[in-house]
């Protein structure tokens, strides 16, 4: 078997979407047998790409760039669905990046369990996207993307702390605040496929923000760190803006992230506890 380091590079180097998911979800399923066998597994070492292959479409442009559709229309609705997408995809390069950029320090290998799950399961939730693009009438890359989407994972290149503060904790803790609208958004135009999908990726990227958290908070016990001033040195230094409310503190709370990490960092006071 290779090394996992070595399947982390495989597929952060392969461009095409549904390729790149499928060898992670290959991967992760020879990782899962390993481990339930009990055979010894080698982490290795590998160096990953400063940027993932990528297929020659979507085109990416920067933020302001990419039109914006009302949510009222089927084209509005499709826009949404191939951002997801497009963000979907790139967690799954972002995992894998995790595993193989900080292969270097030692951690147990439930840390790699858990990343490996988180990667298998944002591939899955790229693939249920573009098949609800499909049954729409369109596809991946079929209209431009936001082209920072890498930004954080460049920036924290040589920094561990700081990669798990930003992605898990803050990037992806902002799908758990806007993902409730987006499912109002589809039950309300009746798409049954489209539901059924956002509740999936809801309910399993809880577990990735409580990842984040986790192997945070073990690295600042590890290393005798105090985690939430440096969670806000951290953000502050690698988050381009304040962290926008209103916050989903339930669960937030379920993947182990305090009120207290992301109010101070936000754009505007909280309210009073009997108001949220």
């Amino acid at each position: 078997m290779m090394t996992l380091t070595q399947m982390a590079c495989a597929v952060l180097n392969t461009a095409d979407g549904r390729e790149k998911t499928a060898l992670s979800r290959g991967f992760a399923a020879q990782w899962s047998t390993a481990r339930a066998a009990g055979d010894d597994v080698e982490i290795g070492t590998c160096s990953p790409p400063d940027m993932p292959a990528r297929p020659k479409a979507p085109e990416l442009r920067a933020p302001r760039d990419v039109p914006r559709r009302k949510t009222g229309s089927i084209e509005g609705r499709n826009a949404l669905l191939h951002a997801v997408a497009h963000i979907e995809l790139n967690a799954v390069d972002l995992h894998w990046d995790l595993i193989a950029r900080f292969s270097h320090i030692q951690m147990p290998l439930g840390f790699y369990d858990d990343w490996v799950k988180a990667a298998d399961e944002e591939s899955k939730h790229f693939n249920l996207m573009c098949d609800c693009l499909e049954a729409h009438g369109s596809f991946y890359g079929a209209m431009p993307a936001h082209a920072g989407m890498w930004r954080a994972a460049q920036d924290t290149q040589s920094d561990f702390l700081g990669r798990l503060a930003v992605v898990p904790m803050v990037l992806e803790a902002r799908g758990l605040d806007v993902t409730p609208g987006m499912i109002r958004i589809f039950e309300n135009a009746e798409d049954t496929q489209v539901v059924a999908a956002l509740n999936v990726i809801y309910a399993e990227e809880v577990a990735h923000v409580a990842y984040g958290s986790k192997w945070f908070h073990f690295l600042c016990g590890r290393d005798d760190l105090d985690p939430k001033p440096l969670f806000h040195s951290l953000v502050r230094q690698y988050f381009h803006g304040p962290l926008k409310p209103p916050f989903n503190e339930e669960k937030r709370a379920e993947a182990g992230i305090a009120p207290d990490f992301y109010w101070p960092l936000a754009d505007e006071m909280p309210p009073p506890p009997a108001m949220r």
